[in-house]
């Protein structure tokens, strides 16, 4: 399954909100910088859809705010 994130860092909270099929908008409290905002972006997907971590990859948007990730 492929879903479409837009992402919004420096949040007071981590959050994945769904807005329609297949995407969603996550708000992550750190900045991006050094893969920090991917990391916590995959730990919340996966927390969010019980998927192991080593499932999900960032398919396309490393460092753009949209991402397409793949389960």
């Amino acid at each position: 399954m492929i879903i479409e994130v837009k992402v919004s860092t420096k949040a007071k909270k981590t959050e994945l909100i769904p807005l329609s099929k297949g995407k969603f908008k996550a708000k992550l409290t750190v900045i991006p910088e050094k893969g920090k905002a991917n990391k916590q972006l995959i730990t919340l997907v996966s927390k969010y859809f019980n998927v192991p971590k080593s499932q999900i990859s960032i398919k396309m948007g490393k460092t753009s705010t949209t991402k397409l990730i793949e389960l």
